[in-house]
């Protein structure tokens, strides 16, 4: 019964907290946590796209804050960079069209893959050019510092903010392959495809 108690008082608490938060923000950023928010205040008013407030949201709630707050680099970069956004939302859209009508050694799946790949290297490329890749260094210290790790921890956020390293085993990108989407079978290859180029680019260990 006390630990039942003691779990409603803890998720009333987040409750407030986001209450509390979106009073601030005025609007669902407050939903997320301030660790995440942070990473977002350089923005423009308005430049962070509802779509992509609700990815992080979804983020948050699977992978925790850290996880959250790598994947706004990405949003950071798309909101600041408008070719940069005109060719994810037009590959996010080839992506959409690989429905359960196409087979999953349609030509098309390689193709999109492929530009997939070639989208996620440039995005690579201005995030390290533009510093924001060091500030996600920083953000990795920062988490280690406030949640040191223990002989206790499990898996899940925890190995997440063990390191660098679980960051770079797999991207944001390919960390969206493990959401909860019904995605065609087409779609599930085209990313794996893309994986796999991403893969042969990393220096062997």
């Amino acid at each position: 019964m006390e630990e039942t108690l003691a779990e409603q008082e803890a998720e009333s608490r987040r409750q407030r907290t986001a209450v509390q938060r979106m009073r601030t923000e005025g609007s669902r950023m407050g939903l997320l946590s301030d660790f995440v928010t942070e990473r977002l205040k350089s923005l423009p008013e308005g430049s962070l796209r509802q779509a992509d407030l609700d990815s992080l949201l979804v983020t948050e709630r699977i992978f925790g804050p850290l996880g959250a707050a790598v994947q706004a680099t990405r949003f950071v970069v798309l909101a600041t960079h408008p070719t940069l956004r005109e060719d994810s939302d037009r590959i996010d859209d080839a992506e959409e069209a690989l429905d359960d009508s196409v087979a999953v050694d349609d030509p098309r799946v390689v193709q999109v893959a492929v530009e997939r790949h070639t989208f996620e290297r440039a995005l690579q490329a201005v995030i390290e050019e533009s510093g924001l890749g060091k500030d996600d260094d920083d953000l990795f210290d920062a988490w280690d510092t406030l949640h040191p790790a223990t002989a206790d921890d499990g898996e899940g956020e925890a190995d997440l903010g063990s390191g660098r390293r679980e960051a770079d085993s797999m991207s944001v990108f390919g960390a969206t392959g493990k959401m909860p989407y019904d995605f065609s079978p087409a779609r599930l290859r085209c990313m794996e495809l893309a994986e796999e180029l991403s893969a042969q680019d990393s220096p062997a260990t």
